[in-house]
């Protein structure tokens, strides 16, 4: 089995293709690592294929801040220059440079 290598880094902000939704990259799963349930839930015709990487996102939209799974086809690189304003970011990063964040470990 050949895997794809993630085109998205940890810490990266990234912008979804269709929804009106962006943020930044906490995790990366080489293939589909959810739930069948979530899956599922997925309109047929609108199902990415599991073998490509998925994302988890520290996501925002206009009304609110969550937590996305994303697959890398429905992502696409967020070159506003704008942070993401999700209030998780400073647990996880530190500055915001470029477009992307410096991974920031904090051990308790």
């Amino acid at each position: 089995m050949i895997r794809q290598r993630a085109k998205y880094n940890i810490g990266q902000v990234v912008r979804h293709r269709k929804h009106p939704f962006r943020g930044v990259v906490f995790d990366v799963d080489p293939e589909f690592n959810n739930t069948d349930e979530w899956y599922d839930a997925i309109p047929e015709d609108s199902r990415p294929a599991k073998t490509q990487p998925f994302y988890h996102l520290l996501a925002e939209n206009e009304q609110s801040f969550y937590v996305a799974y994303v697959s890398e086809q429905n992502l696409i690189a967020d070159y506003s220059g704008e942070p993401v304003e999700h209030p998780d970011v400073p647990d996880l990063f530190g500055a915001f440079e470029d477009g992307s964040y410096e991974l920031q470990f904090q051990f308790n």
